[in-house]
C-alpha cells in the first residue's frame, strides 16, 4: 500500500511553555499528512481531487495517538502515513512520527470517511463509496 513521508522541523509555536510539542499539533500534522497521502496517490491537490470525483471531503470520525517520547523545539521529525484498510466509504490511516535518529516518538490513528454532497440538497453531506480510481491509485507502489 502507498506510503507518504514528510519532514517537519518543530517550531517554537508548536511547543507548550515547557518547550515540548503541544499535543494538538500532532493532530494538525496528521490531518495534513493524510491530505498529502491522497495528493500523492491521485496526483491532484485535495480540492482538484474532490472536484474530479464529486467528493465533499475526508471527514474525520475518530482520532487517537499513542505517545512514546516527547518531541522538542528544533527537532526534525518524519511523519510516515499510510492507509491500512479501505472499506466501502471509510478508511483507516496510520501515522508514525519518528525523530531524526529513527526513534519512534508516537503513533497516530484516524478513521475517516469519504463524503459527497447530497444531490437533492447540496448543503447536506453523506457518506459515499470511495471512487474506484482512488482505490486503484493506492495499490500502485
Amino acid at each position: 500500500m502507498l506510503v507518504n513521508t514528510r519532514s517537519i522541523r518543530v517550531q517554537w509555536g508548536d511547543c507548550d511553555p515547557a518547550g515540548i510539542v503541544f499535543y494538538p499539533r500532532y493532530f494538525e500534522w496528521f490531518d495534513a499528512s493524510t491530505i498529502l497521502l491522497f495528493e500523492k496517490a491521485t496526483g491532484l491537490t485535495k480540492i482538484k481531487m474532490l472536484e474530479k470525483y464529486n467528493g465533499a471531503g475526508l471527514a474525520l470520525l475518530e482520532a487517537r495517538a499513542v505517545f512514546k517520547i516527547a518531541s522538542q523545539y528544533g527537532e526534525d521529525l518524519s511523519v510516515e502515513t499510510r492507509v491500512t484498510e479501505f472499506r466501502r466509504s471509510s478508511f483507516f490511516v496510520h501515522h508514525k512520527v519518528a525523530k531524526s535518529d529513527g526513534v519512534l516518538a508516537l503513533e497516530g490513528f484516524e478513521t475517516r470517511l469519504w463524503t459527497a454532497r447530497d444531490p437533492d440538497d447540496k448543503n447536506q453531506l453523506r457518506s459515499s463509496p470511495m471512487p474506484p480510481e482512488i482505490l486503484a491509485a493506492f495499490q500502485r507502489t
